[in-house]
């Protein structure tokens, strides 16, 4: 068994390109906590306890439409619905005998991007493992935002939106390696985004949120997945 240290800095490494992805992404957004009314002191905070992009984007945006408490918190929670699947499918990483509390500081940052580095670790997953990635990946997006609060009006719109980029070209640096390995993986990554793609122009579907749409496929997909490629039930890999 590794010790925690080791898997906390294993972590802290992972988690520094999701850090400088954040740390771009969250100019914007900080363009549009100002825009709504924030200083950059407050939409830093609100980033530090909110650190979703989508849901903080709706929230700014409500707000700075002058909507109630109660619409805030309703669209946040359909904004962020898919990362109650993520922690679900999170848990059953960790050890039967995980602390609860691990269970529930890990939660507490369950994003796209740490989930993915969290999944495709084998085995059993060690919650400093998680830990690590968010001390560096949570400061970042706080500190983006800020600065993003602070002078992100000032810098061209062209960089603002180059600077988002950098986050894309990470999600595809955790699913390439693994679908280069397995070809039902290869398959189920261009199926997820060709109908990412067909649902997302959908005119029935138009006003339903991103969020939801992606709850729908990831659902869809999995069962999908689950059914006809079944894995069996040895877990191979190192455990925590």
């Amino acid at each position: 068994m590794e010790n925690r240290l080791a898997w906390y800095r294993r972590g802290m490494r992972d988690g520094i390109p999701i850090a400088l992805g954040y740390f771009a992404v969250a100019f914007t957004l900080g363009i549009a906590a100002k825009n709504a009314g924030f200083t950059p002191v407050q939409a830093m905070v609100a980033s530090l306890t909110n650190n979703a992009s989508a849901g903080e984007y709706a929230a700014f945006s409500l707000v700075a439409a002058g909507a109630s408490y109660w619409e805030v918190a309703v669209m946040t929670l359909v904004a962020n619905a898919r990362y109650l699947l993520m922690s679900c499918a999170l848990s059953q990483k960790f050890a039967p005998g995980t602390p609860l509390i691990h269970r529930l500081v890990v939660g507490y940052d369950v994003t796209d991007e740490i989930f993915g580095i969290c999944t495709a670790r084998p085995g059993y997953l060690n919650p400093f493992y998680p830990y690590g990635a968010m001390s560096v990946a949570i400061p970042g997006w706080a500190l983006g935002t800020l600065l993003g609060g602070v002078m992100g009006n000032i810098l061209p719109a062209r960089l603002v939106s180059a600077l988002s980029v950098g986050l894309y070209g990470m999600f595809l640096a955790i699913i390439i390696p693994p679908a280069r390995k397995d070809r039902v993986i290869a398959g189920l990554v261009a199926v997820s985004f060709a109908a990412s793609f067909v649902i997302s122009y959908l005119p029935a579907l138009a006003a339903v949120s991103s969020g939801v749409k992606t709850i729908v496929l990831t659902v869809a997909l999995s069962l999908a997945a689950a059914v006809l490629f079944p894995v069996g039930p040895e877990r191979g890999g190192e455990q925590a």
